[in-house]
């Protein structure tokens, strides 16, 4: 695949991506007082975080677009004399709101099954404010467009732990509770990091590796799919009243 034939398939799947992901937040936020009483709360939890993703790319693929528009990846601007990267900037924006949809996620989880935090639950916590203080230090290098090593694996460890943690808590009560569509959100999750993982470690020496970035993102359309539908459709309202089951 020549360079700009992939250029053109990134900038067209990307602004479809917005598209799709900021409609199905706007109708949540216009449904969000038609939800059943017994799924506000996780349907509070959810729209919230989906929020935050729409967001967070909108920064980081809205971003990579308008570098591609003034030329190449590198493109920056300045703010009050300060040279700053397109594309840098959208992938630290991403990198905070992501890490905030997984908390969101994990609140989400306990609303829909009634549990309670334990350590491994606090543990996913302290894996997430781990993140963000990884994040701080400027050997980051926040202002390019090439994550750098090691650092790019640093701060994606403890985002890969709240991540997959949140998914093994949903599978685990989506199973025990015949809860198909968190059934389903548990397996997405699962299948997004199986497509980043490997983007993560190996993209600097494989570049085309990032085309996994493709599906990752599909599978957060499917998840806020899933959710829109299960909470947020009038004809699909879950009517589930779990009843707490102690410590998990």
């Amino acid at each position: 695949m020549s360079e700009e034939v992939k250029m053109w398939t990134e900038i067209l799947f990307n602004v479809a991506y917005l598209l799709v992901i900021w409609i199905l937040v706007a109708i949540m936020w216009q449904r969000r007082d038609e939800v059943t009483p017994q799924n506000r709360r996780v349907a509070d939890k959810m729209r919230w975080a989906f929020t935050l993703l729409a967001v967070g790319d909108t920064g980081h693929v809205g971003f990579r677009v308008i570098a591609y528009a003034l030329g190449d990846l590198e493109s920056t601007f300045s703010v009050l004399g300060i040279e700053l990267g397109w594309v840098g900037l959208g992938a630290l924006a991403t990198a905070i709101t992501v890490t905030g949809f997984y908390v969101l996620m994990l609140l989400a989880w306990r609303e829909r099954f009634n549990k309670e935090f334990g350590l491994f639950e606090y543990g996913l916590l302290a894996a997430a404010v781990a993140r963000f203080v990884i994040m701080i230090f400027p050997d980051n290098a926040w202002n390019s467009s090439e994550p750098p090593q090691p650092w790019s694996t640093y701060r994606n460890i403890p985002l890969i732990i709240t991540g997959l943690g949140v998914a093994y808590l949903i599978l685990r009560d989506a199973i025990a509770t015949r809860d198909k569509p968190f059934l389903w959100i548990g397996t997405l999750i699962v299948v997004s990091y199986l497509c980043y993982m490997p983007v993560i470690f190996f993209v600097q020496r494989a570049p085309t590796i990032g085309m996994l970035m493709i599906p990752k993102t599909m599978a957060y359309v499917a998840i806020a799919w899933v959710a829109f539908r299960e909470l947020f459709c009038d004809d699909r309202r879950a009517v589930a009243v779990i009843q707490p089951s102690g410590d998990d």
